[in-house]
């Protein structure tokens, strides 16, 4: 049995372009395809964990849009439990989402909307919620105070507590002594530590920079080559796993951080957690989209199992 996750996050509508290229300021190209889809890190994670397996609850704002209507029919499918409110005061979240066609590899621009109106008070009254969790997560798509003080609860309650500092930014004095696990990806950990990361060496003396400032463990993903977990006292890299031919990258991360955070929940090793996140996010890159790119529980176990690829 999965023990409770709480996950504060942002949903976002993504609007994806394909294209051979991106466009120069003042051009403009025609794109090969266009698709609007549910999306925003906290939201795909809480997807992500609750397709894995997990009891989720997800805390966050939306507006009276259409796009509110989708995010609680993704949640609804997926088994997500929305712990939201809903406001005329601002309209929900976008991203715009450009995709090289080439490669699959990204580039995002996200406008929280509603949700960046979310305040430490506002998730301090769900501390009942927080406090009663296995696992408590969060990104940086919503204000900084907010993820702050929902850490502050998990941690004063024993929760175990994860930080996927996404989109990069520079954290307060502090946060990162509430991380139980802080999962950036090689770009995230360079704007944190200074230290480029192009190789294991590189990442373990981040992560060790990461830890010198509070963190528990660093688990840093690195694409293609998997995800190197550290400690201080076990440092092993986990490759990546293949399931398919990569359609695209897109939401790769939050697979991973959400098959982890399930992972977790269940008590199993971190390293098992980092595996059956590595799983999670191989299967999800052969698929287009985000949330909608989030495989199932079954899936994840056949890929670990041998079964795929």
């Amino acid at each position: 049995m999965t023990g409770k996750i709480v996950i504060l996050g942002v949903f976002v509508a993504d609007t994806a372009y394909r294209a051979d290229r991106m466009p120069r300021i003042g051009e403009t190209i025609l794109g090969n395809s266009f698709k609007l889809g549910p999306g925003g890190k906290g939201s795909n994670q809480s997807v992500a964990a609750a397709r894995a397996g997990g009891t989720v609850h997800f805390i966050s704002k939306l507006g009276r849009d259409p796009f509110a209507d989708m995010a609680l029919d993704t949640w609804k499918e997926a088994g997500v439990i929305p712990e939201v409110a809903q406001s005329d005061e601002s309209y929900t979240g976008a991203a715009y989402i450009f995709i090289e066609e080439g490669t699959g590899d990204n580039a995002i621009i996200i406008s929280p909307g509603i949700a960046g109106s979310i305040t430490a008070d506002y998730v301090a009254a769900q501390a009942g919620l927080i406090g009663g969790a296995s696992v408590f997560m969060t990104q940086l798509e919503q204000p900084m105070e907010a993820a702050v003080r929902g850490l502050e609860l998990a941690r004063a309650a024993g929760v175990t507590t994860v930080l996927n500092p996404a989109p990069a930014a520079e954290l307060p004095d502090g946060m990162l002594g509430l991380c139980d696990y802080v999962t950036p990806n090689e770009s995230e950990t360079e704007a944190l530590t200074g230290r480029p990361v192009s190789g294991l060496d590189e990442a373990r003396a981040a992560a060790e920079g990461l830890m010198s400032r509070g963190a528990g463990a660093a688990i840093i993903t690195l694409g293609e080559n998997g995800a190197l977990y550290h400690d201080g006292r076990r440092s092993e890299h986990v490759p990546a796993f293949r399931a398919g031919d990569v359609v695209e990258t897109t939401g790769a991360g939050d697979a991973f951080n959400g098959a982890f955070a399930t992972a977790l929940a269940e008590g199993r090793d971190p390293v098992e957690a980092v595996r059956f996140g590595c799983a999670c996010a191989a299967i999800s890159v052969t698929r287009p989209g985000t949330a909608p790119s989030m495989p199932r529980r079954s899936e994840i176990e056949a890929l670990l199992a041998g079964g795929v690829g």
